[in-house]
């Protein structure tokens, strides 16, 4: 059972100076995203492309899902020279840093009208390499804590590495990317993006103040790591590739693993519709470039990042399981709000409205989600584990979520019924979510899987 916290008490366990790092990380995890998605997607919509044309060029993304399949190599990879100095973790976290850098440097000077190939395929760059960073920083954020300290910090974690994502993806990174290339101080998206590459040494300089997490210099029961003898390569693809998939369906049991799995697949993917359209739709509502990077990212982002403590809050004393059915409801009805700015035009105290009621249960959602996902993850296989069950939940916003722009293009534009539909594509999230939490209830009796209802 978790201890029920008071306010105080959840205020003061924000002292635990291992938060500041989680919170830089989630800055580095969420920063990306507005590369190869918020500033992208203005730059060829500017261009003349189609809404088709820019879901299907952020299928890009789909690497998020995918990531899994390289995740073991990045658990026990060794970086000449940087991981002794860095920790495992923290040295994949700068090599990544290092080539989001150069390759957002080559991108400022492309341009999608003469050769949207070569854009693409940098973006992609920026996707696979984001991908790889989130493998170490989803790995660093569980085992820079004890074991025993899991469930007391693990919502917290969430919180701060909600707080930093959106700090990047929002109101710091995405609402300052968007400020640069908006009407007031009109920078080409080229020169944006060198702007951008600053920002990333300024990220890799700070790297170098986090702590090395415990269990990279020694392993996950607290013993020193001995040299491991050398393995064939048959050897290795099953210790480090199969056995970590094999000990989750072991340990959770095939049918609540299985549930999990596919929870995880649908339960944001009218979010992830929205998400993908949300930055076309306001600039044909007709917002101005300026005016959705002071709302949609400032403002919408400092309200998810400010939320996602309480959201801690809640989720400490009451629950994940529940904490994810209210804000599953919740969002789903906040996407009807944005039907009605579809039906009312670029009113913005409407969309302040919106964006406060959206984002406030979207980082209820989110710190729900990112301890739900760690609960069910082993501590010896902490990356590949993360990374399969976070990339399915990326499948699910990324991959489908492309065909969003081909969806409004069906609809001829009807924004109210796109919206309308994203609002029923809930129902089956929460209905799975009703019978997971009613399978870990019998399991937890088991002892087979943490307490996470």
């Amino acid at each position: 059972m978790q201890q029920v916290r008071s306010f105080r008490e959840s205020v003061q366990e924000l002292k635990d100076k291992r938060y500041l790092a989680i919170l830089l990380f989630g800055f580095c995890s969420g920063f990306p995203w507005v590369l190869h998605g918020s500033v992208l997607t203005l730059w060829l919509q500017q261009s003349g492309f189609s809404r088709s044309a820019i879901g299907f060029i952020g299928a890009i993304a789909t690497v998020y899902a995918i990531n899994w399949v390289w995740a073991p190599f990045i658990d026990r990879l060794r970086l000449p020279f940087l991981t002794t100095r860095l920790g495992q973790r923290r040295s994949w976290i700068l090599l990544c840093l290092l080539l989001l850098a150069g390759i957002i440097f080559l991108l400022s000077f492309s341009d999608p009208t003469n050769n949207l190939f070569l854009v693409s395929l940098l973006a992609l760059g920026i996707a696979i390499v984001s991908a790889t960073l989130d493998i170490s920083i989803d790995a660093y954020r569980i085992t820079v804590f004890a074991k025993g300290e899991m469930d007391a910090k693990m919502p917290y974690a969430a919180a701060m590495s909600t707080t930093g994502w959106f700090a990047g993806y929002g109101f710091i990174g995405g609402a300052l990317a968007l400020a640069l290339g908006g009407e007031t101080i009109g920078l080409s998206w080229g020169a944006v993006y060198r702007c951008l590459v600053l920002v990333y040494l300024l990220l890799i300089a700070l790297l170098f103040l986090t702590p090395m997490p415990v269990e990279d210099s020694e392993g996950a029961d607290g013993v020193l790591r001995a040299a491991e003898p050398p393995l064939s390569l048959r050897q290795w693809l099953f210790k480090y590739v199969v056995e970590p998939f094999r000990e989750f369906f072991s340990r959770c049991g095939l049918q609540l693993a299985l549930s999990v799995l596919l929870l995880l697949l649908v339960f944001r993917l009218g979010e992830a519709m929205l998400g993908r359209m949300s930055l076309v739709f306001y600039v044909e509502v007709g917002f101005s470039t300026d005016q959705i990077s002071f709302y949609q990212k400032f403002f919408g982002g400092l309200v998810t990042a400010g939320f996602s403590l309480l959201g801690a809050m809640i989720n400490t004393r009451f629950g994940v399981i529940r904490g994810l059915f209210v804000a599953g409801v919740a969002m789903a009805g906040a996407n009807l709000l944005f039907a009605l700015l579809a039906i009312v035009g670029p009113n913005t105290n409407l969309f302040m409205l919106a964006l406060l009621v959206d984002n406030f249960f979207q980082a209820f959602a989110t710190v729900a989600f990112v301890s739900f996902i760690s609960y069910f993850t082993s501590r010896t296989y902490t990356g590949t584990q993360y990374a399969l069950m976070a990339s399915i939940s990326n499948f699910g916003r990324t991959t489908l979520a492309a065909g969003s722009g081909f969806v409004i293009d069906f609809l001829n534009g009807d924004w109210v019924s796109f919206f309308v539909l994203t609002t029923l594509m809930v129902i089956p999230g929460l209905c799975l979510l009703l019978w997971v939490g009613h399978l870990m209830k019998s399991y937890r009796k088991e002892g087979t899987v943490a307490a996470a209802s």
